[in-house]
């Protein structure tokens, strides 16, 4: 039965596991070895489907490694969405993101590793980087400096630059797992990605982030009503807290 499932799969029969599987496949690829140095062969073999499949979906490598960048920032951009257009007050909208943008990298390891290849590559071949700017980091670069204009008007937020903070803010998120985990398996030779690890960073970037933005003294805790947009009521109540 296994081997009837492995033979089907490499065929068009089924179209979106065999393209799931080589996605996954390519990921994996990309990642260990870069555009220029992934095989096809490989991943068609790791995939589990014949080379011919694989240029059937993808049409060529390049094909295969821009489907691989949409896989990468699309979950993203959804686990990011999905946290920032909750109806929540600022900082707890904030501290949302920020963990779902950890928790998604966390779950996706290989993800930073792409993604940095990608900015490396930019220089020789921008191009892709606009299409990916424009389709996602544009997009995400807006919201998260909708919310932090937002906190600012609202004086949850300390008056920061927004151009430079949201950058900065990534940075701290997904650092951990682009040059963090190496060093801590080098340096102690201890599982950077252990439970316990990874529970202890994501407090740790909590906290580093919400120490550099929010303003001491001003909860922000009490959710907003449904249909009820941020105004001076909601800063006149932050005032009077102040004032306790």
């Amino acid at each position: 039965m296994g081997a009837l499932s492995k033979s089907r799969l490499g065929t068009r029969a089924q179209p979106e596991q065999s393209r799931a599987a080589i996605l996954k496949a390519a990921v994996t690829e990309f990642a260990r070895e870069g555009v220029a140095g992934a095989r096809t062969d490989a991943i068609a073999r790791s995939a589990g489907v014949n080379k011919a499949l694989l240029y059937y979906y993808f049409k060529d490598k390049e094909g295969l490694y821009q489907a691989v960048l949409d896989e990468v920032f699309s979950g993203v951009r959804i686990a990011i969405q999905g946290a920032l257009e909750q109806n929540l007050p600022p900082r707890e909208r904030l501290t949302a993101y920020v963990r779902a943008h950890f928790d998604y990298i966390a779950s996706k390891p290989l993800f930073p590793r792409i993604v940095q290849a990608e900015f490396l590559r930019s220089y020789r071949s921008p191009a892709e980087i606009q299409r990916l700017a424009k389709r996602y980091f544009r997009p995400i670069f807006a919201q998260l400096s909708a919310l932090l204009e937002e906190g600012i008007r609202l004086r949850e937020f300390r008056p920061v630059n927004v151009t430079h903070f949201t950058p900065l803010m990534v940075s701290v998120i997904v650092s951990y797992f682009i040059t963090g985990a190496p060093v801590i398996t080098i340096v102690t030779g201890t599982d950077p990605y252990a439970p316990e690890l990874i529970a202890d960073r994501r407090a740790a970037v909590v906290d580093f982030i919400t120490a550099a933005l929010f303003v001491p003294g001003t909860s922000g805790s009490e959710p907003q009503q449904a249909g009820v947009a941020p105004g001076p009521h909601t800063m006149t109540s932050t005032k009077k807290g102040e004032r306790k």
